[in-house]
């Protein structure tokens, strides 16, 4: 922590040296602080990044997300911008490359399952029309979120009914790593949710873009 940061322990805040008030697990990484001010709670409807941040959330199992925040530029580049196709004709040879390589997770199973979910998003595109149109359908109902999530409140809820059941259906339809921890945090930072805790900067902002953010049908 910067030496002018200070905590709001009430609220879940953490107020940086440039004054403003943030989600405290945005730290005061500037990194992670871009991120969190730009990128964390924003709808989209692009599959390429849906698919990126399906699979990124995948190899941050059991790590935390600045880790894979910071290797990020190495993983599109190693894997082809994460576009969908270019995935899906990855084999064997660019898993024993990729396992070598340090500027990445070197995870067997991650990078398999990487180039894995890539086939399935495809069938899933094929199916639904976009692996957004899927997607965006596991958005969850208002009876199922507070009005205003508390930092108690997330703490407590890792996972929720909707990422149990985007959770099921990704992995009926052949994706690998994604329970339903790994699908909760993947609907938190695409804008499925908004849970930047009240008092965030960042929360009227992702708010209004998901009220104006047209779901995918």
């Amino acid at each position: 922590m910067g030496a002018m940061d200070s905590i709001d322990t009430n609220q879940g805040l953490l107020t940086g040296e440039d004054g403003l008030a943030r989600c405290r697990w945005a730290g005061h990484d500037p990194l992670y602080q871009a991120y969190h001010d730009t990128e964390w709670g924003r709808p989209s409807g692009d599959d390429r990044r849906l698919f990126e941040k399906l699979c990124l959330e995948g190899f941050q199992a059991g790590l935390s997300w600045i880790t894979i925040l910071r290797k990020r530029k190495a993983f599109r580049e190693l894997f082809e911008g994460f576009e969908i196709d270019r995935v899906a004709a990855m084999g064997q040879s660019d898993v024993d490359r990729l396992v070598k390589d340090a500027r990445i997770i070197r995870h067997r199973g991650k990078i398999e399952a990487a180039i894995g979910n890539a086939k399935a998003a495809r069938a899933v595109q094929d199916k639904y029309g976009s692996l957004s149109a899927f997607l965006w359908r596991f958005e969850p109902p208002e009876s199922e979120r507070p009005s205003e999530p508390t930092n108690e409140w997330l703490t407590a809820n890792p996972e929720t009914p909707a990422s149990a059941r985007l959770s099921k259906a990704l992995r009926k339809a052949g994706f690998r790593f994604v329970g339903p921890t790994t699908c909760y945090a993947f609907m938190q930072s695409m804008g499925f949710v908004n849970d930047h805790a009240p008092g965030c900067h960042a929360r009227g902002a992702c708010e209004a873009e998901r009220a104006a953010f047209r779901r995918p049908v």
